[in-house]
């Protein structure tokens, strides 16, 4: 359904105001929404609320659709982005009404008097054509998902068949389904969800995690830091490290997410990672392993020290296997600092400028501290923005906005 020209522009008059209240907006419609409907708890990741990153989302997200609301296909991206993980969180189309109902009340809320008849209505009239789009969308990826070989919708059960630790802070767990059925291909770089129920929590808790290894095998594998300074994120993660043991399950939903490596590309390519960022780098980095690349591929690791770099001595195997591949990593604080590693410190446009070529086409994850810095420092190498690539853990948001969300 179009919109009306009256509604466009009464949508776009409100995005100065949107650009002020766009967060308390979000909260409160958060906050009411869960107190009326607490059985989306069941839904909705639990640390990104409490930390604000879920309402900072949203908001920058409205923001961005009142911006463009006569041209919403130049945000379809993000909508894409965003989809992928209500598909893995298991959000519906009943779910969109209460949304839209809870979003306006809050608009209202927030705005008072200045949100007129005419805005409120104008805004639920965009809010329609805005939620069928991802209803479609969605409604899509939930076919895709099940019709694929061994694919499922929903939720599935699977049951661990390995656990080896990483490093201090990092332990791989190596799924199979447990009802024996082949798990379906996916695409490197894409995650799962983990939904579990720890005792003495009300709601279950869900928590997106790359899978660390290439497709094509007869496992997933996650690799999961566990996050011990932080509450609510250590929650799920602790979990998995100190309860959940070979033999034992957990529910996840079907592969997703569209951080991922493009295997029809042929320039060079650079995954640069910090911490925990690098799992998708590995499922990225295996296959084209397994594909028997020959790219010119560049693996650069960054971590604290040696104690927490997870898939060290893997990695560079792997890359040394590619008939160009080069692997480099370093420390922040070496334990040892006379050691092989080859860069002691952060990532430094020095040290990157003889491994990066203008055509490079680089992936980048980790911290959001870190990740600005590469970036930036990748823009001033003169790589392309559509050639530099990258994804944090958590809610979809702008990278140059997301830090005020953190």
């Amino acid at each position: 359904m179009a919109l009306s020209q009256k509604t466009i522009d009464i949508i776009k008059s409100t995005v100065p105001v949107l650009e002020v209240h766009g967060v308390t907006i979000t909260s409160v419609f958060y906050k009411n929404m869960f107190n009326n409907h607490p059985e989306l708890l069941n839904i909705f990741n639990h640390a990104n609320q409490s930390q604000g990153r879920q309402q900072t989302a949203l908001a920058n997200m409205v923001y961005a659709a009142a911006q463009n609301i006569d041209k919403l296909e130049s945000v379809l991206p993000a909508v894409v982005q965003v989809a992928h993980k209500h598909r893995g969180l298991g959000v519906k189309p009943e779910h969109y009404p209460i949304v839209g109902k809870h979003l306006l009340e809050a608009i209202k809320e927030v705005l008072g008097d200045a949100a007129t008849e005419e805005i409120i209505d104008a805004w639920a009239e965009a809010y329609g054509v805005i939620a069928q789009v991802f209803i479609d969308i969605e409604a899509n990826m939930y076919e895709t998902a099940g019709a694929q070989a061994g694919g499922w919708s929903d939720f599935k059960e699977l049951e661990v068949v390995d656990k080896v630790k990483e490093s201090d802070v990092i332990t791989s767990f190596y799924f199979k389904a447990k009802d024996g059925q082949p798990l379906p291909t996916f695409e490197p770089g894409q995650y799962i969800t983990v939904k579990v129920n720890i005792p003495g929590e009300k709601y279950a808790l869900n928590r997106q995690y790359s899978l660390s290894c290439a497709p094509g095998n007869e496992y997933y594998r996650i690799s999961v830091k566990r996050e011990a300074d932080y509450q609510p994120n250590g929650k799920v993660s602790n979990y998995l490290h100190d309860y959940l043991n070979v033999g034992d399950t957990i529910e996840a939903s079907a592969p997703a997410g569209d951080f991922t490596l493009n295997m029809e590309e042929t320039a060079p390519v650079a995954f640069i990672s910090g911490g925990v960022g690098l799992t998708p780098m590995m499922s990225m980095l295996e296959t084209l392993v397994k594909n028997d690349s020959d790219r010119d591929v560049t693996f650069i690791h960054s971590a604290r020290n040696e104690g927490v770099h997870a898939f060290g001595k893997e990695a560079c195997e792997l890359a040394g296997k590619l008939q160009r591949g080069s692997c480099y990593y370093g420390y922040q604080e070496p334990a040892n600092p006379e050691g092989d590693h080859s860069f002691t410190g952060y990532i430094t446009k020095e040290f990157l400028e003889d491994k990066i070529s203008k055509e490079t086409i680089c992936y980048v994850c980790g911290p959001v501290p870190f990740l600005k810095a590469v970036v930036t420092i990748l823009g001033e190498l003169g790589v392309s923005g559509e050639n530099i690539r990258y994804e944090f853990f958590g809610p979809a948001m702008a990278l140059e906005t997301v830090e005020a969300a953190v």
